[in-house]
């Protein structure tokens, strides 16, 4: 009997010394799931982005004159676009943007500054106290129109009528709400383009406002405003509308039309409003990663010669088409570009000076960026 009652101890005991080394080589769910995940990857302290870019441009009349539109001003030469450097810092809930540019691309965008702020395409400090509202303070590029100052940003190297007169960029504060499929912006800024307002001229604000609206992934609408008063007193209103749609994988359709109405000061008092408009379509076609295509068509209507002067009483109406192909091999996009435009007036020239009311280019243009 004292010998079954030791066996039967001793295989207990077996028992247990097996289940307690079992339980401890077995690893809790918790910190195999731990061991499973990667560690979180910090992010960068500041990331930096930049671009840079060249183009040869032929004007078929061989007057460089014939280019009525941003930064394309040049026939049978090479040229130099803008080299640009982004610097950004975001936080939780702060962030800092310097948007730097050199070049003749950059001046021109800044046109209204001198000296080492021509370099500063923006420069602006974010805040967003929570997940759906953002202040931002300083200078950014305007929210109105398709196209984009840095070119790698955009399909057609030359630029359209809406975006040459347009507004460039915004020096002010905004707040950015967002709700669902909606998002609603309201600003105050100096007047359009103006760091620094001129001292020898009023100095009143401008309002900026935006509503924008995904219906889906692939369906967006962008509804913009600006206006005031402008340092020459003259009062400008200017209603914008952005339109996106991907179609399939390889198709989308892009829209931007706009009209701005102007009233001058007659000495006394502003004047009745007289308007400049304009509408285009950009058709998108990317049968491959490397290969797309991009066609814009956009008419521009100046009849009151606000933004292009004619040798007669009546101001031009035009439509300007442009077929360009994005050839990409790695950071590295090849634009060749051929436009066509027709006019209602002579506002072209033709080797001899004679005016024209149709001009053509080609281009070819190199952006690569990082």
């Amino acid at each position: 009997m004292l010998q079954k009652l030791l066996a039967t101890g001793i295989a207990l005991s077996c028992i247990t010394i097996s289940h307690a080394q079992t339980a401890e080589s077995t690893p809790t769910t918790s910190t195999a799931e731990a061991a499973a995940t990667p560690p979180e990857e910090k992010k960068p302290l500041i990331s930096f982005s930049g671009s840079a870019d060249v183009y040869y441009r032929y004007d078929f009349g061989k007057q460089a004159g014939n280019n009525r539109t941003s930064f394309t001003n040049t026939h049978n030469s090479f040229a130099l676009g803008m080299a640009s450097l982004k610097a950004e810092h975001q936080g939780d809930k702060i962030g800092v943007v310097l948007d730097l540019g050199f070049g003749p691309r950059a001046k021109e965008f800044t046109y209204a500054d001198e000296g080492i702020t021509q370099a500063i395409k923006q420069l602006y400090v974010s805040y967003a106290p929570t997940d759906w509202l953002k202040f931002t303070a300083g200078t950014w590029a305007t929210h109105v129109g398709y196209e984009l100052v840095d070119p790698q940003l955009n399909r057609n190297y030359s630029m359209s009528y809406m975006f040459s007169n347009g507004p460039f960029s915004h020096t002010g504060l905004k707040a950015e709400v967002s709700k669902g499929k909606s998002g609603f912006m309201l600003g105050i800024s100096n007047a359009t383009d103006y760091r620094i307002p001129p001292t020898d001229q009023i100095n009143r604000k401008f309002i900026l406002a935006q509503y924008s609206f995904a219906a889906s992934d692939n369906l967006k609408f962008y509804l913009n405003y600006v206006g005031g008063k402008n340092p020459d007193t003259s009062k400008t209103s200017q209603f914008d509308l952005v339109m996106t749609a991907s179609i399939s994988d390889a198709f989308s359709i892009g829209y931007n039309g706009t009209v701005n109405t102007t009233k001058t000061w007659d000495g006394a008092k502003n004047e009745s409003g007289k308007s400049w408009w304009g509408s285009a379509l950009y058709l998108n076609l990317d049968p491959k990663p490397w290969f797309g295509l991009t066609l814009r068509g956009e008419y521009f209507s100046d009849k009151n010669q606000f933004k292009i002067p004619t040798a007669g009483p009546d101001g031009a109406s035009l439509f300007a088409t442009t077929l360009s192909a994005n050839f990409k091999v790695g950071g590295l996009t090849f634009i060749p570009e051929f436009r066509v435009e027709n006019a209602s007036e002579e506002i072209y020239a033709d080797a001899n000076g004679t005016g024209k009311k149709s001009a053509g280019s080609f281009l070819l243009a190199a952006i690569y960026s990082f």
